[in-house]
């Protein structure tokens, strides 16, 4: 089972002078493609006993997925307003206080033997004690199964940058795959090509680097050449959960080729 563990929430997507509520949260998205890709998934993040908590775990039992390790919260479920600006996805997030900002790492449940891979990502990095509960997580398991990370920056979320910082470049250290848009190296490395940046992470110890491009594709940066991958033409909609479908997409292929273990990953070829 491929765990998932990392912030969940309800974005207010603007209909006219509206806003309707969507489920939605970059590692939720992630968990609920894995479930509709056929992949055996699972999540792990406080679910809020409110109206909006209800919300977010039919798509998840739709899907598929296990939601066994999920807690039940009393605190309220955060909220995301968005607002599309041709096309593109911008957020502001009511999170003080939620379901999963207070998860803490002594809250975190056992890891069954079952779960063969993790997750992690977003938002929920960001502040404590969520994002402490995260890497600690990614500590105890980080040895028996690979870890994916996309940190899918929000800059406007971030209130303590140097903090954020640290706790990547420690990520980085600890995980096997890395997923990086355009916007997230602007941030991460600004000034860096893509190529340097990947160059730098992969030198921290995780076997490939993905980089997304939107309408140029997506590329694959490990220890051979890199790889491309040719952008599907299509009109956009909007880009909410692009990326967190990308990272279930890499999963999902990765879990059928056979290769989704340490022992695997150790192993990448060009064609897996």
């Amino acid at each position: 089972m491929i765990l998932c563990a990392g912030e969940s929430l309800i974005d207010m997507v603007p209909e006219g002078a509206l806003y309707r509520p969507l489920p939605g949260g970059s590692v939720y998205n992630t968990a609920i493609a894995l479930g509709r890709m056929g992949a055996r998934a699972g999540y792990l993040w406080p679910i809020s006993r409110d109206t909006f908590g209800e919300m977010l775990l039919r798509p998840l039992a739709e899907a598929g997925v296990d939601t066994g390790l999920c807690p039940r919260s009393d605190r309220l479920t955060t909220l995301a307003f968005v607002t599309l600006t041709g096309g593109e996805a911008r957020y502001a997030f009511y999170d003080e206080g939620s379901a999963g900002r207070m998860l803490a790492p002594e809250d975190l449940p056992e890891i069954p033997d079952a779960v063969s891979a993790l997750f992690i990502g977003g938002i929920s990095l960001v502040p404590d004690p969520c994002g402490a509960a995260v890497e600690a997580l990614v500590e105890r398991v980080r040895h028996r199964i690979p870890v994916m990370l996309d940190p899918n920056i929000r800059p406007f979320f971030i209130a303590d940058e140097t903090a954020y910082r640290a706790r990547l470049d420690r990520l980085f250290g600890m995980v096997d795959l890395v997923k990086l848009s355009g916007d997230d190296l602007d941030w991460l490395m600004p000034g860096k090509t893509f190529e340097q940046a990947a160059a730098a992470i992969l030198d921290r110890g995780p076997r490939v680097v993905f980089q997304t491009g939107g309408s140029t594709g997506a590329r694959a940066h490990w220890s051979g050449e890199p790889l491309a991958a040719p952008a599907m033409q299509v009109e956009v909609a909007d880009t909410i959960g692009a990326g967190d479908t990308f990272n279930a997409g890499v999963l999902a292929a990765l879990d059928r080729a056979g290769v989704l273990s340490r022992k695997g990953l150790d192993a990448l070829t060009a064609g897996a």
